[in-house]
């Protein structure tokens, strides 16, 4: 859980919370009660274990059933930590100690569960704004599928490759899970599309993340400015955010710049800064905090337009 998720900021009486209500990240703050939801709401989700797993039994008894692969996925966090793939009976036990024990260490729960592991699957995700007055609208969707050890390294927005019908069946599952739960302020709701172009809801992050500035440049919203406007009692309509005022234009993609060693496996790097060449021009958009001579593993996101 993130510092913007900690309930005890979000049910303080001396400040308003730009973000959800205590409840809903009470609904949505962990994978395991967000996919209970989804299946309430009648949205697929991919199968797995009915809620999380403590013992190294109840992983096998879902294998017995389902067979490989599967993932163990940690129940209270994200970010590729907690998280392991396994595909054969051998591997499950130490995985399954690994995904526990880097839970709890990350995060300070070990609890997990278990789904069917997709293989190459796309990973969509929708970006949601909601007001105080039950409105939810979608941004449209980004694809995050370039990924390193479960971590984000490109993302691109809208979508592309993906059916139309399969696009509106996830933005209507977004929302209407959104709207389930009362949802206000900026979140995402992410799923998971197969070869076969089925898609799966996995979560909801009840936050503004990362990726949100390729959302940010191909529908011209502010959306760090929303969630304050929203906080201070403004309804979407009152924003001009209806659905129907909500359109794309264009298309941008963000990479994120590191330092890696690719002699060690691209592990994070540090040192000193000899050379660097900002990249600029039109349609170019650079965040992050400024250089120093010190190199930091994860410095800037390039966002192309």
């Amino acid at each position: 859980m993130t510092i913007s998720e900690a309930l005890y900021y979000s049910r303080t009486d001396s400040a308003q919370f730009v973000g959800p209500t205590p409840d809903t990240i009470d609904a949505l703050g962990d994978k395991v009660s967000a996919r209970e939801l989804a299946i309430k709401c009648k949205v697929p989700v991919v199968p797995g274990t009915d809620g999380p797993v403590e013992k190294y039994e109840e992983v096998k008894s879902f294998t017995d059933k389902h067979g490989f692969p599967i993932i163990i996925k940690a129940a209270f966090g994200g970010g590729g930590r907690g998280m392991r793939v396994v595909w054969k009976q051998e591997e499950l036990k130490e995985a399954f100690e690994r995904a526990t024990s880097e839970a709890k260490s990350a995060f300070g729960n070990g609890t997990v569960f278990v789904e069917r592991f997709l293989y190459r699957p796309k990973h969509i995700e929708v970006q949601l704004l909601g007001d105080s007055h039950g409105n939810v609208v979608h941004l449209y969707e980004r694809d995050c599928s370039v990924q390193r050890r479960h971590q984000k390294v490109v993302e691109l927005a809208p979508a592309k490759d993906l059916p139309e019908e399969t696009r509106q069946a996830i933005l209507n599952d977004a929302v209407a899970l959104a709207k389930s739960v009362n949802y206000r302020n900026a979140g995402t709701a992410e799923f998971l599309v197969d070869q076969e172009n089925r898609h799966y809801f996995i979560e909801i992050n009840p936050r503004i993340q990362v990726e949100h500035t390729i959302t940010e440049e191909i529908t011209g919203i502010d959306i760090v400015a929303a969630q304050i406007q929203i906080a201070a009692g403004a309804s979407l309509e009152q924003l001009g955010l209806t659905q129907d005022r909500i359109s794309v234009r264009g298309f941008a993609f963000q990479c994120r710049i590191t330092t890696e060693d690719p002699s060690k496996g691209f592990q994070p790097d540090t040192g000193r800064i000899e050379v660097y060449r900002s990249a600029g021009g039109n349609g170019v958009r650079l965040d992050g905090g400024e250089w120093t001579k010190n190199l930091i593993a994860w410095s800037q996101k390039l966002i192309v337009y």
